[in-house]
């Protein structure tokens, strides 16, 4: 992004709509779902009061639904893999010392460390067609944003360099890697002993990001069925001990009138010495 794009994250174009997956989270339409997703006002992303309002506000309660076990502390290190456009990131900023955003999308980082420098980033998310709304993004004015940077990598090739963390989540990640038992095999050095592995997703798994072989259960074979939460517990296992489970449902706005609405398996994993 040049100096002259600053002042706006993107102008979202209706030809954004023709994309492959391989291209869609490098796009404008991607950039505004996903702005709107992770910082938009309630009546900006549901307009109607029968909508399903559990499911706002997901960024953070991925950070928060397991605070309690976790037991955050301004000495902790953060890694938050796959963040996005970064509200998980900023979130985790609010009660830990540091905080390390990283995603594959170079479009997605770009306006996550605009957010970090200048604490706000405008652009426009679809309304019907080709009519759109400005809005604004806003980091919470109280996050101390000097506690976090934000990086682009590949989560199943790591650089090296990054040090161990208290605390790492993978949220809606799983299921958009090529390999994703590859990048969880990593976990173990990444996460101190005693530290904490969130994972959520609505495990939709698609050839378009990952090969059927590749996929974490959710397949039958001659031994019969594998939820993908089953063969999580053996990836996981005996390093990681499952500590915790939950539903987080999620809601991402395409335009006015049309929504997915997903729920999200969130499980808590803690590291074993």
């Amino acid at each position: 992004m040049s100096s002259g794009d600053r002042s706006e994250c993107f102008l979202w174009s209706a030809a954004s709509s023709n994309l492959t997956m391989s291209t869609f989270y490098e796009s404008d339409r991607a950039v505004s779902e996903y702005l709107l997703f992770h910082y938009g006002k309630a009546e900006e992303i549901l307009p109607y009061p029968d909508g399903p309002v559990s499911a706002l506000n997901y960024p953070i309660r991925c950070v928060m639904r397991f605070s309690d076990d976790i037991g955050y502390s301004p000495k902790m290190r953060v890694l938050d893999l796959g963040c996005a456009v970064g509200r998980s990131t900023f979130e985790f900023a609010r009660h830990c010392g540091e905080v390390v955003g990283i995603d594959y999308s170079n479009r997605f980082i770009d306006c996550a460390n605009q957010l970090r420098d200048e604490g706000a980033v405008s652009y426009r998310y679809v309304e019907q067609g080709e009519l759109t709304r400005e809005a604004v993004a806003r980091v919470p004015d109280e996050i101390d944003r000097d506690r976090v940077r934000f990086e682009q990598g590949d989560a199943m090739f790591l650089r090296e360099g990054l040090g161990r963390f208290d605390v790492i989540l993978l949220a809606n990640l799983i299921d958009r890697l090529v390999d994703p038992a590859k990048c969880l095999a990593s976990l173990v050095d990444l996460v101190k002993p005693g530290g904490f592995t969130v994972i959520t997703s609505p495990y939709t798994w698609l050839e378009e990001f990952t090969p059927r072989e590749h996929w974490v259960g959710a397949k039958v074979s001659p031994a019969g069925e594998m939820t993908t939460f089953g063969a999580l517990g053996q990836l996981m296992n005996p390093r990681f001990e499952l500590r915790g489970s939950a539903d987080l449902p999620f809601l991402i706005r395409e335009h006015a009138r049309k929504f997915q609405w997903s729920v999200a398996q969130g499980t808590l994993w803690c590291r074993r010495d």
